[in-house]
C-alpha cells in the first residue's frame, strides 16, 4: 500500500546556526569542567601544603586569579548558555513554522481533486497525496517515498494499471484509460530546483459527456439521414461490409412487400422473405460478367428496376425504382410503333424518316427491300452511306432545301437492285419543332415508272398517230383520270388505314364503355324483381313457395348472365380496379366451401375442403369471383366423384387450388379454354354449359390482380386449376361473425329505416322486403320527397339506405351529407350502387358509410343492416 511521506526537506540556514551553537556550548562546558578540576586541585594543595607565607600568598594570589578566570569563564559560559537558549528558542520557533508550513503543504496537496506526486532533482518521490495512492489500490503495488520515476513507470507497465494511452500533440497532456475504465489526464511541470511535479486529473466525466455529445450528434445525423432517405421516391437499402442491412427506407419495405424489420440482419436473409431477387456487386450474369441492374415484374403486375452500387469502404447500396409507368409507356410506344410499321409496310411506297444529321431513324419494309438492306439494318446508317457518288450529288440540293424548312417534291431516275431503271417521285417534308427548328425529314418515294412510261407512250403515239390521238382523246383523258385517281388513292392509303384503325378502336372502346356504363340500368329492374321475390319467399312458404323460388332462381340466372357480360365489358373498359388488402384466406374459403357444398350436393358430388390459416394480399371480392368461377366449372364438368378446395404454401405465395374428378381437358385445349365463348363438353347431356365466359373472366381478373393462373388436366381423370396469391404478414381485415337469417330478422325488428331511390319499383321492393323483416320503412324518390315525409330530416330514425345515382346529377352521398348536417346525431348510411370504382369505395370509406353493389342479395343486406345497427348502438 502507498503511504503519505513525512520526510523533511533539505537543511535550512536556521538548522546550521543551531548546530554551531550546540558545538560551542559543548566546548565551553568541557573547558569549564577542566578549570573546576584545576581549581579544586590547587585549593587542596594549598590546604595540605607546608610551604611558607610567601608561597601561601602566591598560591592564594594564584587561586584568586584562577577564581577570577573561572568567574570570567563562567560568565562567558552563562552568556553562551543564554545565547544558546535564545538560539534554541529561535530554532524551535523556526522548526514549528517549518512543520506548520509542511503540514499546510500536505493538507493543500491532499485537498486538491487531482492525484499529486513530487519528485526531487534525482527523480525520487518526495511527496504524494492519497489520491495518487488510490490509483494503485487495485494493482497490489506498494508506492513509497524515495522510489524513482523510472521504477514507477515499470510498475505501471507490469501491473496493467493503464489499459490505453493517448499521447498529446505538442504541449498537450497525455491521456490514459485505466483498467478500471476511468480516464486520467497527466500533466508534468518542472520545479526550480530541477525536480518534477506530476498531476493526475480524473477526466472520466468529461470523456463521458464528450462521448454522449458525439453519440447525440451522430444520432441526430442518423435521424436526418433516415428522414432524407425516407423522403426518396426510390427504395434504398444500404448493406455493410459484413453483409448486414444497416439502413433502409419505407419505400424499400413497400416495394419489397416486407413488414418492418430489425437492423443488422443479413441482407440475404431479408431478401429471402420478399419476392425480389438478391442483387449484390458480386452477382454475375449468364456470361460471368458483373450484373449491376435487373428488372423484375412483381405478382401484382408492377415492374421494378433494381440497381446495386458498391461503396468504397466496403458494402453496397441497392436502389429499387418503380418503373411500371415507364415500362407501360415503353410498351405503348412499342405497340404504337408496331401498328405504324404494320400500316407502312403494306403501303406501296418507300417511307423513311431521317434526323437532322441525316441518320435513318425509321424505314418501312418496302424501303429496305428496294435498297436490299436487312430488316432494321438501315437504322442508324447515314443517308450518304446509302446514296453514294453521283446519286448523292443529285439528292443533296433537295435535302439542303428540306433541312432549311422547305417541302420538296421532284422526279429522278434510279436503278433498282436488279439493275432496271425506275422513275421515282421523291417528297421531302421537314419535321418542324415548336421553335421552328427542323428536327428531321419525312421521306416519301413512289415508283411512277408505269405512269411515266404511259405518258411517254402517249406522247410517242401523239407524235406518230396524231389523228388517232384526236379520235380517242376522250378515252385517253378518261384513262389518265383513272390513273391519277389511282395514284391519289395510293397516296391516301396510309391516311385511310390510320383513320380506319382509329375508328375501329373508338368503336370498340365506345362499346365497352357503353356496356360498363349501362350496368346500372341493366341491373336496376333485376334488383327490384329480386327484392320482390325475396319478400314473397319470406312471406309465402306454402304451395306457391316452389314457384316463387323457381322465379327467384330464374332471376338469379338472368342476373348472373347480365353480370357476366357486364363484368367482361367493365374489365375491357378498365372500369374495375382492384382494392388490394391483407386478409385471412379462411375468411373467403370457408364461405365458398359452405356455399358450394350445398350446390355440389344437389349434383351428387362431394366437396372436400382443406382449411388454411394463411394471410394473403389481394382484392377479396375479385379473388372470390375467380374461385367461384373455378368451382362452378368443376361442378359443371364433373358427373361423379368429388371436388377438392385447398391451398399449398409456396416460398412467398399461396396456391389456392380447385381439383375435380371430371372429364378432363385435352392438352391442346388448355390455352383455348381461357378465350371468350369457348366451352367444353358438358359432363351431363342436359346440363347448362354456360356461355364460355367464366374462365375468360378468371384470366382477365387474374391478369389485373397480378396473380398467376395454372391448369393441368388428364382426359378422363379430372383437372386442377390454381391461382397463386402473394402471402401477407398481418391481416388488415377483421373477420365478421356469421349469423342465421332468423337471428338477423330478430335484430331488425322495429328498426326505423329511410330508403332513398329514384326508381319507384326499387322503393316498392325495398319497402315490401324490409317490412317483412319487421322494419318501419319510409321510402322517397328524391331529397325533397324525403324531407317532406320526415319533418325536414328531424324525425326519429336508425339508418338510411340510399342509391348512389339519383336524378339531376345528385348522388346519395350528397343527400346523406345534407341529412346529417340538419340532425343533432348523424344517421349511419348504407350506399347501394353499380359503380365498382376504387375512387367511390375510398370516398365512402372515408365518410364512414357502408357500400354495397347491385344486385343486392337479401342475405347480405340483412347482415349489413344488422352490422350498422349494432355499431350505432355500441
Amino acid at each position: 500500500m502507498v503511504r503519505t511521506s513525512t520526510r523533511r526537506s533539505p537543511a535550512s540556514p536556521l538548522d546550521d546556526q543551531a548546530d554551531a551553537a550546540h558545538e560551542r556550548l559543548a566546548a565551553l562546558e568541557l573547558e569549564n569542567h577542566k578549570l573546576r578540576r584545576i581549581n579544586a586541585a590547587l585549593i587542596e594543595r594549598i590546604e595540605t601544603g607546608a610551604s611558607g607565607r610567601d608561597a601561601a600568598y602566591a598560591a592564594f594570589q594564584h587561586s584568586v586569579e584562577l577564581a577570577e578566570q573561572v568567574r570570567e569563564r563562567t560568565d562567558a559560559l552563562n552568556q553562551a548558555m543564554a545565547e544558546l537558549k535564545a538560539s534554541n528558542k529561535l530554532l524551535s520557533d523556526a522548526r514549528l513554522r517549518a512543520e506548520t508550513a509542511h503540514q499546510h503543504l500536505i493538507d493543500a496537496i491532499e485537498s486538491i481533486s487531482d492525484a499529486f506526486v513530487l519528485y526531487d532533482i534525482e527523480q525520487r518521490i518526495v511527496l504524494f497525496n492519497k489520491r495518487f495512492r488510490t490509483l494503485w489500490s487495485r494493482s497490489g503495488v506498494r508506492i513509497a517515498s524515495g522510489m524513482r520515476l523510472a521504477e514507477v513507470r515499470r510498475l505501471v507497465e507490469r501491473s496493467g494499471l493503464v489499459a490505453e494511452e493517448h499521447r498529446g500533440k505538442g504541449n498537450e497532456p497525455t491521456v490514459y484509460r485505466l483498467n478500471s475504465c476511468r480516464w486520467m489526464q497527466v500533466s508534468e511541470r518542472p520545479t526550480r530546483e530541477g525536480g518534477l511535479v506530476v498531476l493526475y486529473t480524473d477526466i472520466t466525466e468529461v470523456k463521458v459527456s464528450e462521448t454522449m455529445r458525439r453519440e447525440q450528434a451522430l444520432a441526430q445525423k442518423s435521424r436526418l439521414l433516415q428522414r432524407a432517405v425516407d423522403n426518396l421516391s426510390q427504395g434504398v437499402a444500404m448493406v455493410g461490409a459484413e453483409g448486414a442491412l444497416e439502413l433502409w427506407n419505407r419505400r424499400f419495405l413497400e416495394l419489397s412487400g416486407l413488414a418492418p424489420i430489425e437492423a443488422h440482419r443479413p441482407f440475404e436473409e431479408v431478401m429471402a422473405e420478399s419476392e425480389l431477387k438478391l442483387l449484390t456487386p458480386l452477382t454475375l450474369d449468364d456470361d460471368g460478367h458483373p450484373l449491376e441492374e435487373v428488372e423484375q415484374r412483381l405478382f401484382d403486375g408492377r415492374m421494378l428496376e433494381i440497381r446495386t452500387h458498391p461503396l468504397p469502404t466496403g458494402g453496397y447500396v441497392n436502389t429499387f425504382t418503380d418503373i411500371t409507368e415507364r415500362y407501360r409507356h415503353a410498351e405503348a410506344l412499342r405497340e404504337s410503333e408496331r401498328w405504324i410499321r404494320l400500316i407502312t409496310d403494306h403501303v406501296p411506297a418507300l417511307i423513311a424518316y431521317v434526323s437532322a444529321d441525316l441518320t435513318y431513324e425509321f424505314t418501312n419494309k418496302v424501303y429496305e427491300q428496294w435498297y436490299r438492306w436487312p430488316s432494321d439494318g438501315m437504322l442508324g446508317q447515314g443517308l450518304r452511306e446509302i446514296h453514294t457518288g453521283e446519286h448523292w450529288q443529285q439528292l443533296e440540293p433537295y435535302i439542303e432545301r428540306a433541312l432549311s424548312g422547305e417541302s420538296v417534291s421532284f422526279e429522278m431516275a434510279e436503278h433498282n437492285h436488279a439493275g432496271q431503271q425506275r422513275y421515282m417521285l421523291r417528297s421531302y417534308v421537314p419535321n418542324r419543332l415548336g421553335s421552328g427548328e427542323v428536327a428531321g425529314i419525312f421521306v416519301l418515294i413512289q415508283d411512277i415508272t408505269d405512269r411515266r412510261r404511259t405518258a411517254e407512250a402517249l406522247h410517242q403515239a401523239y407524235q406518230n398517230l396524231e389523228q388517232r390521238v384526236r379520235e380517242r382523246t376522250a378515252e385517253l383523258t378518261s384513262l389518265n383520270e383513272q390513273l391519277l385517281c389511282e395514284i391519289d388513292e395510293r397516296t391516301h392509303v396510309e391516311a385511310r388505314l390510320r383513320e380506319a384503325k382509329r375508328e375501329a378502336e373508338l368503336a370498340n372502346l365506345s362499346k365497352t364503355k357503353f356496356l360498363a356504363a349501362v350496368s346500372h340500368d341493366l341491373l336496376q329492374p333485376l334488383n327490384a324483381a329480386r327484392l320482390f321475390t325475396s319478400a314473397l319467399l319470406d312471406r309465402d312458404a306454402g304451395q306457391s313457395g316452389g314457384l316463387i323460388r323457381n322465379i327467384s332462381n330464374s332471376l338469379e340466372d338472368v342476373e348472373n348472365l347480365l353480370g357476366t357480360l357486364v363484368d367482361i365489358s367493365k374489365l375491357d373498359a378498365g372500369v374495375i380496379r382492384p382494392d388490394i388488402t391483407s386478409f385471412a384466406v379462411s375468411e373467403l374459403l370457408e364461405n365458398l366451401a359452405m356455399e358450394f357444398r350445398q350446390l355440389s350436393g344437389t349434383q351428387g358430388l362431394a366437396l372436400d375442403f382443406v382449411a388454411s390459416s394463411a394471410l394473403v394480399r389481394s382484392d377479396i371480392q375479385l379473388l372470390a369471383r375467380i374461385l367461384r368461377n373455378l368451382l362452378t366449372n368443376a361442378i359443371r364438368y364433373t358427373s361423379h366423384g368429388r371436388i377438392l378446395l385447398g391451398c399449398r404454401r409456396r416460398r412467398q405465395s399461396l396456391s389456392i387450388e380447385v381439383w375435380d374428378s371430371g372429364m378432363g381437358i385435352a392438352e391442346d385445349k388448355l390455352e383455348e379454354i381461357f378465350h371468350e365463348f369457348k366451352r367444353g363438353d358438358s359432363a351431363q347431356p342436359y346440363q347448362d354449359r354456360g356461355l364460355g365466359l367464366g374462365l375468360a373472366i378468371v384470366e382477365k381478373i387474374a391478369r389485373m390482380l397480378g396473380h398467376r393462373i395454372q391448369v393441368s388436366s388428364r382426359l378422363g381423370h379430372g383437372s386442377r386449376f390454381s391461382v397463386e396469391v402473394p402471402l401477407a404478414r398481418r391481416a388488415s381485415r377483421v373477420r365478421s361473425e356469421t349469423a342465421t337469417s332468423e337471428l338477423l330478422v330478430e335484430r331488425l325488428q322495429g328498426a326505423r329505416v329511410w330508403v332513398l331511390d329514384n326508381d319507384t319499383a326499387i322503393c316498392a321492393g325495398m319497402r315490401t322486403l324490409l317490412e317483412g323483416w319487421g322494419c318501419l320503412v319510409v321510402t322517397a324518390l328524391s331529397e325533397s320527397d324525403l324531407a317532406r315525409q320526415v319533418d325536414n330530416f328531424h324525425a326519429e330514425a336508425d339508418m338510411i339506405i340510399a342509391d348512389y345515382h339519383l336524378d339531376n346529377g345528385h348522388t346519395g352521398i350528397d343527400v346523406v351529407t345534407t341529412v346529417n348536417a340538419r340532425r343533432a346525431t348523424p344517421l349511419p348510411a348504407l350506399m347501394i350502387t353499380a359503380n365498382y370504382s376504387n375512387e367511390l369505395k375510398q370516398q365512402v370509406r372515408e365518410l364512414g358509410h357502408m357500400l354495397m353493389h347491385k344486385p343486392v342479395r337479401p342475405m347480405k343486406l340483412k347482415t349489413a343492416m344488422c352490422h350498422i345497427l349494432e355499431k350505432g348502438q355500441g
